[in-house]
């Protein structure tokens, strides 16, 4: 272990460890442009110059010297003063200095720096050179001239996304960054290029012009867009969410996000609903109506109707503490039609083990062997998909796949194409048997598209079985890992919103529609499926939600509830990590959030629920699901037995996702994500077709 002074402070650090790394331990700060935590160290910034003795007498680069035992370093002493000036001259020398209408700034890394490393002055009088600015699709703008050649985007595209779209070339003064063949970046991660570009050289082209950083109010919330749960900070000024960034949080997503959670939010301003709204019985189109009218409507409606001809479905963006409403409401109401399995999906939810990403996103880092079961990780969780590539980047992982085959940004092996495969491997029939076999701590990942068929409960325990003869499941380790799509769903399944034996599941539901045994259907945000081909129309049908989507289009009544950034609430990720989001902005008009609806909802119904505040119903959800309270931890999954066994069929498994950016309400409502439909997929898909 090195032992070394850093600014006269000795400390003792790991081997390897370099200088820069060392003084941050220690707290102080050493400027930086190419250095990143969570890149390859490339040291071509020199703006990280300390004065190391013994050594030659010149400022060298902390971010690549290795610390060593009796070394003496000095970050601020006037060589490094000095050095640090001139080095900053340098970065300014082609700099526009257009700080005033530059969109970063107030953030700019090199703005910063200047202020506090840099000359007061320059001498350089000749002309700046200027660059042609790259098109890198509808999420980044590029303004390159004020490039300064860091190399932190070109890093981040090849290590972190696996899309090397972009590079270095020319040499000199000639050098820019940019694709090598005009293109857009084609990665669902393109958004953090402008977290991490320390200057103004690639910056957010949605949000461009459209506020500064000091006039935002900053709310650390959740994301919802998908069943991982990213870590984030919604920015608002008034009643607008103006961005989205990412909030550090290691276990689950770093600090990177992917770009539907980033850009997606302009979906919320539009296609709301501010207002209720009911049909007419005579014309069959939908007017305003105050909240007592529409709550009268739906009493009238309901009180007649026998318990088991109501039914009730939770959409996948749905909080805890709704769909926790409801359920007690259809309890109350005598009826156990409940589901919130929306895709239709099927498998055995009676061990949490069975469902959930038991081993933790983080410990992918861990694993030597990992099997892909009906997944395309890159669109459907992509912040899980960048970990199996990072566990890939460096340790060289073996991956494997039984599904489709896709672009998924690392080598893997394809073991095949559905569950027969599967059977395969438990026979020792298939090359990755023996990786699995070898393997220390072996992983499967199976993805939805294992459960979206008829044979999914048998797909589910034919999975459970290939887990136990591998020893997935071990001492210390359990390495069976469900990837859930919805953001909802782990806490639905934990709640039991779920149909008990004799009730119906949504399947039964949507036929019992079309023959008269479900006579009224309560849509909790259901926007996932066609619901106007999917009932019938004899059926009475409330639909709550935000958006005027699917669920809306064809509702008898539509109640006005909260989006995810416009209200408190718990959510439940796909490792089972119990989260809770804040409330950024108010909801629009006379929205009202969704616990909030229910409640009044029972009032008139004659069935008051028992809670009139937020904190009473999370009172009374941990008071039956204790491990709910325990907020960012994952909550207890016992290994057990799970899953139907029964023959499954040849089908091959296929990935539910086709769109990466058109996957929920929010999404559809958004410009942004149509552009990004437009340059990404349908200009895949036309490629394709030549």
């Amino acid at each position: 272990m090195p032992k070394l002074k850093i600014n006269d402070v000795e400390i003792e650090v790991a081997p390897g460890t370099s200088i820069l790394q060392a003084a941050e331990m220690l707290g102080v700060e050493i400027p930086r442009f190419c250095y990143h935590d969570r890149l390859s160290v490339p040291a071509n910034c020199r703006m990280c110059l300390v004065e190391v003795s013994p050594g030659p007498p010149k400022p060298q680069a902390s971010c690549a010297l290795a610390c060593a035992d009796g070394m003496s370093v000095k970050t601020d002493s006037d060589m490094v003063k000095k050095a640090r000036k001139g080095v900053m001259e340098m970065m300014l020398i082609n700099h526009p200095l257009d700080c005033p209408i530059c969109d970063q700034g107030g953030e700019c890394d090199l703005q910063d720096q200047a202020v506090a490393y840099g000359f007061d002055r320059s001498r350089y009088y000749e002309s700046k050179r200027a660059v042609v600015d790259k098109d890198l699709g509808p999420l980044v703008k590029t303004v390159m001239t004020r490039c300064i050649q860091c190399t932190r985007c070109v890093r981040f595209a090849d290590e972190i996304a696996g899309t090397p779209d972009l590079g270095l070339y020319n040499r000199g003064e000639d050098v820019e960054i940019g694709p090598f063949v005009e293109k857009a970046c084609a990665t669902e991660l393109s958004g953090n290029l402008v977290d991490i570009c320390p200057v103004g050289a690639l910056t957010s082209k949605p949000y461009a012009f459209s506020a500064r950083p000091w006039e935002l109010r900053k709310t650390e919330t959740i994301d919802v867009m998908d069943a991982v749960g990213s870590n984030i900070r919604v920015d608002s000024r008034g009643t607008e969410v103006m961005r989205v960034l990412p909030r550090l949080h290691e276990g689950i997503n770093e600090e990177w996000i992917n770009d539907r959670t980033r850009y997606a939010i302009d979906g919320l301003k539009k296609a709301r609903l501010d207002r209720p709204w009911i049909r007419d019985e005579k014309s069959g189109k939908l007017r305003e109506a105050a909240w007592e009218e529409a709550f009268a409507l739906i009493a009238a409606r309901l009180r007649p109707l026998a318990g088991p001809e109501i039914g009730a479905i939770a959409g996948e963006l749905c909080d805890l503490e709704s769909m926790v409403a409801l359920k007690d409401l259809m309890e109350a109401l005598g009826s156990r039609n409940l589901d919130c399995r929306t895709d239709g999906a099927h498998f055995d939810p009676s061990a949490r083990a069975g469902y959930i990403f038991n081993s933790g996103i983080s410990a992918i880092e861990q694993a030597d062997a990992i099997l892909l079961i009906g997944t395309n990780p890159r669109v459907e969780a992509t912040m899980v998909n960048a970990r199996i590539r990072k566990a890939w980047l460096n340790n060289r992982v073996s991956i494997g796949l039984i599904g489709e085959a896709a672009d998924l940004g690392y080598p893997y092996t394809r073991v095949g194409a559905g569950p027969r495969e599967m059977e395969s491997l438990l026979r020792g029939n298939n090359a990755f048997a023996d990786r699995l076999a070898r393997a220390q701590r072996p992983m499967i990942i199976l993805g939805a598209g294992a459960f979206l068929r008829p044979d999914g409960s048998a797909v589910q325990a034919l999975a459970r079985q290939v887990a136990e003869h591998f020893g997935v499941v071990r001492e210390g380790w359990n390495g069976f890992n469900v990837l859930q799509l919805a953001a909802s769903r782990v806490g639905a399944l934990d709640i039991g919103f779920l149909p008990p034996s004799g009730a119906m599941d949504i399947h039964a539901m949507l036929d019992g529609t079309r023959t008269g045994r479900i006579k009224a259907l309560y849509l909790l945000g259901v926007d996932e499926f066609d619901v106007r081909a999917a009932t019938g129309w004899q059926t009475f049908v409330i639909y709550q939600g935000h958006h005027g989507d699917a669920g809306a289009a064809r509702a008898d009544v539509i109640l006005p509830g909260a989006a995810y950034t416009e209200k408190d609430g718990l959510y439940v990720n796909t490792e089972g990590r119990v989260q809770a989001a804040r409330r950024a902005i108010f909801p629009p008009g006379e929205a009202r959030e969704d616990w909030a609806i229910l409640r009044a909802l029972s009032a008139h119904l004659r069935c008051e629920l028992p809670y009139e505040s937020l904190n009473a119903l999370r009172t009374r959800i941990v008071v039956e699901w204790p491990h709910l309270g325990d907020i960012d931890a994952q909550g207890p999954a016992p290994w057990t037995v799970f899953g139907r066994q029964g023959s499954v069929s040849e089908s091959p498994f296929l990935s539910p996702v086709r769109n990466f950016y058109m996957t929920n309400a929010i999404c559809r409502a958004s410009d942004t994500m149509a552009e990004c439909t437009r340059a990404f997929v349908e200009g895949r898909l036309s490629q394709a077709a030549e």
